[in-house]
């Protein structure tokens, strides 16, 4: 089964995971939406693209994850565009590294709001649709700290806890209606999130930057390499297929065996 004449929503999609995502879905037949902040010219190459070169046709949702009413918007919207959302991928995040008793709240509430709430709130739009079609995939981006916790980064592990958590509840709902239900851990992905919380770690541990990266980001992954952006989306391809129409509920890990340890 491709993905043609399908839909997918892919949120935080301008760069990184997500990008790698959209145009995965789009070289296989997708329409898709991309979501994300940036720059406007750069989003727009990327969105005109995606259309140029996979001959499918590429939205830009501007909506903030923070706003619930923007994303429930952006699902209708989709909708109305294209007829269905058949696949959503909930892939926005942010990240924060301080010691908790020096987080400051406001980075809580929004690494909560975007990390875990959005996820639930573009969730909850797609729901109707995705069960009267009797079909559709809902893909997380989660973590291996869905599954594990570092210092310093306690709203990113909560939220992706939940995250591995509202995966699990929502396969549940939907395994009578054809919709799965999964999340993907990767473990450190080369992207620009990683890339810019590396001088937050460096100060909250006193390293350089080559301590970082080899000795806490690599430290955790067995394998001393980092999981790329593409291997991420070809698991996100496979799961939207007929061969893991019986995966739902499913915590996918992808951390070069981190979380085996």
């Amino acid at each position: 089964m491709s993905l043609a004449s399908k839909t997918a929503v892919v949120t935080g999609s301008t760069s990184g995971i997500g990008l790698a995502i959209a145009r995965v879905f789009a070289k296989d037949g997708a329409n898709v939406v991309i979501n994300g902040f940036g720059d406007a010219a750069a989003i727009e190459k990327e969105r005109a693209g995606i259309e140029q070169e996979f001959g499918v046709k590429a939205l830009y949702s501007a909506a903030d994850m923070t706003k619930p009413d923007q994303i429930a918007a952006m699902v209708a919207d989709a909708e109305k565009a294209f007829g269905s959302v058949d696949v959503l991928v909930n892939n926005a995040g942010i990240q924060f590294v301080a010691p908790i008793e020096e987080f400051p709240v406001e980075k809580w509430d929004q690494i909560i709001a975007i990390n875990l709430s959005a996820a639930f709130h573009a969730t909850r739009a797609a729901i109707p649709g995705m069960k009267s079609r009797k079909w559709g995939r809902i893909i997380n981006t989660a973590s291996a700290h869905s599954k594990v916790a570092s210092p310093f980064k306690s709203a990113y592990v909560a939220a992706k806890h939940g995250i591995a958590g509202l995966t699990k509840t929502a396969a549940l709902e939907l395994a009578p209606h054809g919709v799965t239900v999964n999340c993907i851990s990767p473990g450190y992905v080369w992207t620009p999130l990683v890339e810019k919380q590396i001088p937050d770690t460096m100060k909250a541990r006193g390293l350089t930057r080559e301590q970082v990266i080899n000795d806490v980001l690599l430290e955790a992954q067995p394998t001393k390499e980092f999981v790329t952006v593409d291997q991420v989306a070809a698991l996100a391809l496979f799961l939207c297929g007929d061969a893991a129409s019986q995966i739902t509920g499913a915590n996918l890990s992808m951390d070069g065996g981190w979380t085996a340890e």
